[in-house]
């Protein structure tokens, strides 16, 4: 089974080799036809602490790391 792969925004970075990343999705409402975002935050894993406030990054599922990280960041693409 292919691993899913994410892009979203870091929002958090002050703990070690951990980022806070939230990603948006549009989703129409199904009765008034309108597109709404919803947005969710994962826990990532990043081993060199590359990652900073504001970057977007794209995250991979991968096996849990603690009780709530099981995703990695993959690669590192121009911030705002």
């Amino acid at each position: 089974m292919p691993r899913r792969i994410l892009q979203g925004e870091v929002v958090a970075n002050t703990n070690d080799k951990t980022v806070t990343v939230l990603v948006e999705r549009r989703v129409r409402n199904p009765l008034y036809k309108k597109v709404v975002r919803r947005s969710k935050k994962f826990m990532a894993h990043d081993e060199q602490n590359r990652v900073s406030l504001g970057d977007v990054v794209r995250i991979r599922e991968c096996r849990p790391y603690s009780k709530r990280k099981c995703w990695e960041v993959l690669n590192e693409e121009s911030g705002s």
